[in-house]
């Protein structure tokens, strides 16, 4: 798996390996930037592309390919 870099996460797409309540494709529809400006960035949203549910995460979370491929794959 390619690198992951926080600031560059926004947009991207995921796929869940076990389905997550029926969704399988997700979207990071947005980056939780922290209170300092030099803090890094701990939190995401993903957005289930099917239902559009919304669910916060730790970005750190998208390294475990046992539960995240990156891209959308089927």
């Amino acid at each position: 798996m390619n690198p992951i870099q926080p600031k560059k996460l926004l947009l991207s797409k995921w796929t869940a390996v076990q389905p997550i309540a029926k969704n399988k494709h997700f979207l990071v529809s947005k980056t939780i930037n922290p209170e300092l400006p030099d803090a890094a960035i701990e939190w995401i949203e993903l957005e289930a592309v099917f239902s559009k549910t919304v669910t916060r995460i730790s970005w750190q979370e998208l390294r475990n390919e046992s539960v995240w491929k990156q891209g959308w794959v089927s």
